[in-house]
């Protein structure tokens, strides 16, 4: 039942501490991509909730609860792009795996869609359907013993409904959901500890970050927060001086082939990036080739087709093939610290993508329209400091 968790002496320390009481009430987990930081953030707040023996075979209720992440005493929140481990986790169920990794996989986008966190928003009702769905299928794993064939349609199911499920995810975490956290933090638990998990803690906004500092200065009894980060020199000064840090190392291509292997079940790769992104119909380096093609048009004064850029990224399904068109085209701008003038296009275009990305993100405009009103804004751009032409 114990999350794997390789090659990173911090989860090691992380158990150590809480055996020896010196566990603290707020900890980030910092360090690169796909080091494992949320599993290990998963894993310790099972043992920190858990009523038994903390082992890993502990059958207490917290402890049964993790095996599909379905804990009640555990929050999830903050941006993540899950769908990747969902479809690599799919695979594996179609390989003839158990399914419970795919469940698992599932529920790490499921979770952050708790009614606690989206109580004061309202916005619930818009997505509820779309769980209800994803949990209706999911059960048909518990029922019987399926053939590949029905597995393979309830899996299908199931991505699909995520797919819609990720189209409501923020690009920052809101700051009601940390109001709705930290009153339900201060209810007693019945069990262990309550924990509020929040990964890539780093794009918290000011409103967010001052709610949760105020908690953090008055933490609730018997709560524990986690926070995790791939960029610890972008997180506030005032928030790293209220946490204690646990680094997670960037492991070698050889640990990463040992983890594709007993996680992923593949053996064609030999990091988990690479896995991860063998699962995206366009690899994240094709997305940014159709982005420079698309920037430099601009540049020479035409006028990209929108249809023939959304098509080129495979409709960008899923959500991470936008923000990998969206760094293209930042990459593409090129550098330009050689003047005033192109340091402030540089700029103007940075703000245009940065938009482009919000339009899509926080209020839900369609990628085609979002890509549209992009490419105009580029376009303006490059006309006011007259680029020349190649």
């Amino acid at each position: 039942m114990t999350d794997k968790i390789f090659h990173q002496n911090s989860f090691e320390l992380m158990k150590s501490d809480i055996e020896c009481g010196k566990f603290p009430g707020a900890v980030l987990l910092s360090g690169p991509e796909f080091s494992g930081k949320f599993t290990a953030a998963l894993e310790i707040s099972r043992i920190l909730s858990c009523i038994g023996d903390r082992s890993e075979n502990c059958s207490c209720e917290f402890c049964r609860q993790h095996r599909t992440l379905s804990n009640m005493n555990v929050l999830v929140a903050g941006p993540r792009d899950c769908m990747l481990e969902i479809l690599a986790m799919r695979d594996s169920v179609l390989q003839g795996f158990a399914p419970i990794a795919f469940v698992r996989a599932v529920h790490k986008l499921t979770s952050r869609f708790n009614q606690i966190l989206w109580e004061e928003s309202g916005n619930s009702s818009k997505f509820s359907p779309v769980i209800e769905s994803i949990e209706d299928e999911l059960s048909k794993f518990d029922s019987t013993v399926l053939d590949s064939a029905k597995a393979e349609k309830i899996c299908d199911s199931v991505v699909k409904d995520c797919q819609k499920l990720e189209s409501f995810m923020y690009s920052s975490l809101p700051i009601d959901q940390v109001r709705g956290a930290s009153a339900w933090l201060r209810i007693r638990s019945s069990g262990g500890k309550k924990v509020f998990i929040i990964e890539n803690a780093e794009r918290m906004l000011d409103a967010p970050r001052n709610a949760l500092l105020k908690i953090l200065e008055e933490p609730p009894t018997d709560a524990a927060f986690i926070l995790t980060t791939s960029k610890r020199g972008a997180m506030m000064q005032t928030i790293l001086s209220r946490v204690r840090i646990y680094p997670f190392c960037e492991r070698s291509e050889i640990q990463q082939k040992e983890i594709v292997g007993e996680v992923f079940h593949q053996n064609r790769f030999t990091t988990v990036s690479d896995c991860l992104y063998s699962f995206l119909p366009k690899t994240p380096s094709e997305v940014r080739s159709v982005a420079v093609k698309y920037y430099d048009a601009i540049r020479k004064g035409q006028i990209p087709g929108v249809d023939s850029v959304v098509k080129g990224c495979a409709s960008f399904e899923p959500k991470i093939l936008f923000k990998s068109f969206l760094m293209g085209v930042e990459e593409a701008c090129g550098d330009f610290a050689s003047s005033s003038a192109t340091a402030s296009l540089a700029k103007m275009n940075l703000d245009s993508i940065r938009e482009c990305y919000n339009n899509v993100t926080v209020y839900n405009q369609s990628v085609p329209a979002a890509i549209e009103r992009l490419t105009r804004d580029l376009a303006m751009n490059v006309r006011l400091f007259q680029v020349p032409r190649s």
